[in-house]
């Protein structure tokens, strides 16, 4: 998960590169962009999704769970994730990992992480040290 379009673009253009060699899929979901394709390559499955919250939870809440839900994810990675504080995703980020599993392990990535985000990160984390 990251917080703009142009990020989780760069995102998903850098682990396309792995997994045509793994044979995985990854797809982006991401605003600002036609919906239709993003639903489409989600029906086909994905092994990675790189998203923004507010497109993902648009995903979640217009399909009630028929196009992709997050049951089966096992790991979430938030890239930039001080800026998604700041930019006030904390709303967004919650209700997505709440329907996440609860045995997931979570990467919280930034170049900075002041002691308020700090906090509001701890609330995402099931086992913070």
């Amino acid at each position: 998960m990251a917080p703009t379009r142009e990020l989780v673009q760069k995102i998903h253009s850098d682990i396309v590169k792995f997994t045509k060699v793994l044979g995985l899929t990854c797809v982006p979901v991401y605003g600002g962009s036609g919906v239709a394709q993003q639903i489409s390559k989600l029906k086909r499955g994905a092994e990675i999704v790189v998203c923004t919250p507010g497109r993902m939870i648009d995903i979640l809440c217009t399909s009630g769970g028929k196009i992709t839900n997050l049951r089966r994810v096992t790991y979430l990675v938030m890239d930039e994730a001080d800026r998604m504080f700041d930019m006030g995703f904390e709303p967004q980020i919650t209700r997505i990992v709440q329907n996440i599993r609860p045995d997931r392990q979570t990467l919280l990535l930034s170049a900075t992480f002041p002691r308020q985000v700090e906090i509001l990160a701890r609330k995402l984390l099931t086992k913070p040290n």
